[in-house]
């Protein structure tokens, strides 16, 4: 069982770097935006 989980994990290593390779670097997600409070128009 031992070596059946070894060649998995070697199979998803390869995969990742196949899809890398093609797709490009896994992407990173975006920052979560912060609000930032405005002066409304109307009050001037």
């Amino acid at each position: 069982m031992d070596q059946i989980e070894k060649v998995i994990e070697k199979l998803k290593e390869w995969t990742q770097r196949l899809i890398e390779a093609l797709l490009g670097p896994q992407s990173e997600p975006e920052p979560e935006l912060i609000p930032i409070p405005v002066r409304d128009r109307g009050q001037y």
